[in-house]
């Protein structure tokens, strides 16, 4: 398989080759999640605009399988950390150890130092230890006795959290929550599904089954590519009047910042493109805005109470921003 290395912009034959990458992918991590192929695509938008996934739902509906899939297809190295109470920030990072053997102290690298870490029940662990990922997050970099060590690209966390209201969980504060590029959820399947899953001979959940299709070298240089998709300057006002829209709404305590805003450009460069085309339109906008935007929307205490979520802002606000029309520049 060829790598995009194209400097310039993505043309019509390179959004072609990232399409059929990206549903060879796809493919592969459907052949162990069935039924989710909305929510393999937003991992995969996620996964080449560098960013990261949370994952919300109860226990048992494939979220680590998903994670692992998605590591296989990509034929990079899988981390994996179970979050507990007990755990300790250098589980997550790593530390230095003195070596007997030479009298040399090392680094010990932890398991973020992967493609794709599944940091698993992300919100079982207290504050210190979920912190110790914001780092690594934001700049692919673990720093330990004041030396710097850089992560494996492509790198993307996926984390998966429990419902708030299940016991011995803690709620993740907003500087976190900034960090993961979207929010999704799986879901139970459809019926239709279920009783796939069900059956004997089913592939559902068989992780080492997943063919690898691509390699990591490949999707960091695609990735590189796709960010310089062009978006067009009327699709850059919709988002910023969306943004702007969200943290007018006097419901909102905290509305969507500009790294936000920010994210979503990225993550419809991708989306976009693993449609066929080298462009962006509003119907992306409005696909992306609920997983992208609406974790970073933080509704007061009484909006709360009145039953309000942050999904039904940023829904009632696309409902109220006029999108671009197609003559508008």
């Amino acid at each position: 398989m060829t790598a995009l290395i194209n400097p310039t912009v993505p043309g019509e034959q390179e959004i072609a080759a990232f399409g059929r990458l990206h549903q060879r992918i796809g493919d592969a991590v459907e052949s162990a999640v069935h039924g989710k192929r909305a929510v393999v695509d937003l991992v995969l938008v996620a996964t080449f605009a560098g960013g990261h996934v949370l994952l919300e739902d109860v226990p048992g509906t494939g979220k680590t399988t998903l994670a692992r899939a998605v590591g296989r297809a990509m034929g990079g190295q899988v981390g994996r950390i179970q979050f507990t109470p007990d755990l300790l920030p250098s589980d997550v990072t790593g530390t230095t150890v003195f070596d007997p053997r030479d009298g040399q102290i090392r680094f010990r690298q932890g398991p973020v130092f992967a493609n794709v870490v599944l940091a698993d029940e992300i919100n079982r662990a207290a504050a210190k230890t979920q912190s110790a990922l914001l780092e690594v997050m934001q700049e692919r970099t673990v720093t330990v006795d004041g030396v710097g060590h850089p992560v494996p690209r492509p790198f993307v966390v996926i984390a998966t959290q429990n419902p708030i209201d299940l016991e011995g969980t803690y709620r993740l504060p907003e500087a976190q929550l900034d960090r993961f590029l979207l929010r999704t959820s799986l879901g139970y399947p459809d019926a239709e599904h279920e009783i796939e899953v069900l059956r004997p001979n089913s592939t559902a959940g068989l992780v080492d089954d997943v063919p690898t299709v691509t390699t990591p070298a490949e999707v960091a240089a695609v990735a590189d590519q796709l960010s310089r998709l062009h978006v067009a300057d009327p699709i850059l006002r919709y988002v910023r009047d969306i943004g702007m829209t969200i943290r007018r709404d006097p419901r909102v305590r905290v509305g969507v910042s500009t790294r936000g805003l920010k994210a979503l450009v990225g993550c419809l460069q991708v989306y976009a493109a693993a449609r066929g085309r080298h462009y962006v339109v509003p119907s992306d906008v409005q696909r992306l805005a609920e997983p992208v935007l609406a974790h970073r929307t933080v509704l007061g205490r009484d909006a709360i109470l009145a039953g309000h979520t942050s999904e039904g802002v940023v829904h009632e606000v696309l409902e109220t921003v006029q999108p671009p029309q197609p003559d508008a520049g």
